[in-house]
C-alpha cells in the first residue's frame, strides 16, 4: 500500500495485521481520487473508520489543508499516527481514537470531504451516512464518498444531501453524496 501522488508520492504505508482491516485497493483508491481530483486542494477532510489512514493521507498528499482520522481501535489510531509521520504529513493530521458514530454525535465541526469505509456488512455505513446528514457536518458543496460491497444498498438522504452517483469496481462500490446549497452557519 502506497501513496499514489502528491507530496508523499510513492511512500509506503504500514498496514495492520489480521482480517479486521480491509485496505482500499489501489484501483479503487485511484478511481476515488479521480472522482474528486479538483475538490481536494485546501479542503478539510474526515476519514471515518480510518484503519491505516490511507484515504486521508492521500488527500493530504494531494493538498488538503487538514484531515481528521477516526478509528475505535487503539492499534489503528497508533498506525495512522505512524503513517502520518512516515509521509511527513503529521502536522496537518489529527487522530481520534473513538467510536465513529459517537464522534459524529459530538458535533466535530464541518468538513469539505468525508470518507466512509467501515467494515463491510456491519451495518455501520448506513448509520454513518444518516448521522452525517442528520448532524449536517458537511460544508456547502461538500462531498461524502462511501466504499461498500456492491450488494449493500445505501440510503437516500434528505435535502440538502443528494445521492449523486455510484461507481463500480468489480465487487466494490463507491457511492458519492453531495451537499448542495449555501454554506450553513
Amino acid at each position: 500500500m502506497r501513496v499514489i501522488t502528491g507530496s508523499a508520492r510513492g511512500r509506503r504505508l504500514k498496514e495492520l495485521q489480521g482480517m479486521e482491516t480491509r485496505p482500499t485497493t489501489d484501483r479503487v483508491k485511484e478511481g476515488l481520487f479521480n472522482i474528486i481530483q479538483f475538490d481536494i486542494e485546501g479542503r478539510q477532510v474526515l476519514d471515518l473508520f480510518a484503519g491505516t489512514g490511507q484515504l486521508g493521507i492521500e488527500a493530504l498528499s494531494r493538498g488538503a489543508a487538514g484531515a481528521t482520522f477516526v478509528d475505535q481501535r487503539r492499534e489503528a489510531a497508533a498506525l495512522v499516527r505512524e503513517n502520518l509521520e512516515r509521509t511527513g504529513l503529521a502536522q496537518r493530521g489529527r487522530v481520534v481514537q473513538g467510536e465513529a458514530l459517537s464522534f459524529l454525535a459530538g458535533r466535530p465541526g464541518r468538513f469539505d470531504l468525508i470518507f466512509l469505509d467501515p467494515p463491510y456488512g456491519a451495518g455501520l455505513l448506513e448509520k454513518a451516512v444518516e448521522a452525517v446528514a442528520g448532524f449536517d457536518i458537511l460544508r456547502g458543496h461538500g462531498i461524502m464518498i462511501c466504499e461498500s460491497s456492491v450488494e449493500e444498498t445505501l440510503p437516500e438522504t434528505a435535502p440538502p444531501y443528494v445521492l449523486h452517483k455510484t461507481y463500480r469496481y468489480g465487487r466494490i462500490k463507491l457511492t458519492v453524496y453531495h451537499r448542495e446549497g449555501e454554506e450553513q452557519p
